[in-house]
């Protein structure tokens, strides 16, 4: 790799730099004052009108046939060219996974009983969560008998003395951030960008009005770039006896729309050493490792690497949390109880008081939500039954 391409400087950041005018999605429509007869003529040829290109079916797909097929990066979880959504828990192994992967395609070598069909390539994995010294505990024993990636394996963190985007021209630390990343995508030839989390591009991806832009500017990455990339996002607190769905990606209508292709890690609930992998989204496959075939791995460390190590296949259901009826039955009383004792309560406040650990308080409210308004929808039915009795009487 020529060293000189990482040059230390940042140039003066204006829109007029060709590397990073047009990142930012948000544009005002008011001011874009073309009228309707101009729209008609601004057609650059006889495909390209205004924002779109137009072509036949047909024309599609034999453009199409000229590309390459994709192949798996991880088997049917992540192909080439795709944007890829990885969520979990924390401290379930998001990290240790993707390093995993990179690894693995940096040296075109498969991970054990995973498919691995691309050739190798030059991997860039954005580290947003670790210290330098953090990485080096992972992948060393004690520090000592350090684990050799190949040079095909680059990993960034932020540098902090270059954190100040006023001195750099940039008016936010986000557009900054963009810009960076870019410069680092074009100066390591990167083909694969793994980024450790998401949650850094943005304050927060919980709204859809965070959630869009960033999608969009990630898609914007890997089409310019002709790049793969895998994604790590958190899931908020969820409820452990039930299955993983895409409801549980923070932020996950516009995250989940905006991707190719999603997949989950759950915990175990009955060995807290197990995970398991579940496809959620696909488009260059059918799901294959859904609820009835999930992928389960438990993290080991057998010398100076933290892998996931596939175990067998099974269903969701055997890793999630069993509620016994008699369970259920008590909270619905208690919560029956509190409902009569003060009827203006909402399910919010009624799960503020019957929640032992405030840890699961999040999947906790979701379950006494469900119940109150079951309570209630109960309720409505048995008075608008009894007012139609007595009308008729």
């Amino acid at each position: 790799m020529d060293e000189s391409k990482f040059n230390d400087t940042v140039p003066e950041a204006t829109v007029k730099d060709k590397h990073f005018s047009g990142l930012n999605p948000n544009f005002d429509v008011k001011n874009i004052g073309i009228e309707a007869e101009e729209i008609k003529t601004d057609v650059t040829s006889a495909e390209s009108i205004g924002l779109f290109t137009v072509k036949t079916a047909r024309e599609w797909i034999d453009q199409a046939k000229k590309r390459p097929i994709p192949k798996m990066l991880f088997s049917e979880f992540w192909f080439e060219s795709e944007l890829c959504i990885l969520f979990a828990d924390t401290n379930l192994g998001k990290s240790a996974l993707a390093v995993q992967i990179g690894d693995s395609i940096s040296r075109n070598e498969p991970i054990k009983a995973f498919k691995l069909e691309a050739e190798q390539q030059k991997v860039l994995y954005c580290d947003f969560e670790l210290s330098d010294k953090q990485f080096e505990a992972r992948y060393s024993e004690k520090f000592e008998n350090h684990y050799l990636f190949n040079n095909n394996f680059l990993r960034a963190e932020i540098n902090p003395e270059k954190s100040d985007f006023g001195e750099y021209g940039f008016d936010s630390f986000e557009k900054y951030l963009y810009y960076s990343l870019e410069r680092l995508i074009i100066n390591t030839e990167a083909k694969v960008l793994i980024v450790d989390n998401i949650t850094y591009l943005k304050d927060t991806t919980e709204q859809a009005k965070s959630a869009l832009p960033l999608m969009k500017y990630l898609q914007h990455l890997k089409k310019r770039y002709n790049l793969s990339i895998l994604a790590l996002a958190h899931t908020p607190k969820r409820d452990l006896s039930k299955p993983i769905t895409r409801n549980d990606l923070q932020g996950s209508k516009m995250l989940i729309n905006f991707c190719d292709s999603s997949f989950a890690i759950g915990e175990s609930n009955h060995d807290k050493r197990l995970r398991y992998l579940k496809q959620i989204k696909a488009r260059s496959t059918e799901i294959i490792y859904d609820n009835e075939n999930v992928c389960v791995c438990q993290i080991s460390k057998p010398e100076n690497f933290l892998i996931f190590e596939f175990l067998n296949f099974g269903t969701e259901q055997e890793h999630l949390k069993q509620v016994s009826e008699s369970e259920n039955l008590e909270l619905e009383n208690n919560i029956k109880d509190l409902m009569r004792t003060d009827s203006t309560l909402t399910a919010y406040a009624i799960a503020k008081r019957l929640c032992q650990d405030d840890s699961k308080f999040n999947s906790f409210k979701v379950k006494v939500s469900r119940i109150v308004n079951k309570l209630r929808n109960n309720s409505n039915n048995s008075n608008n039954s009894n007012n139609s009795n007595n009308s008729n009487n």
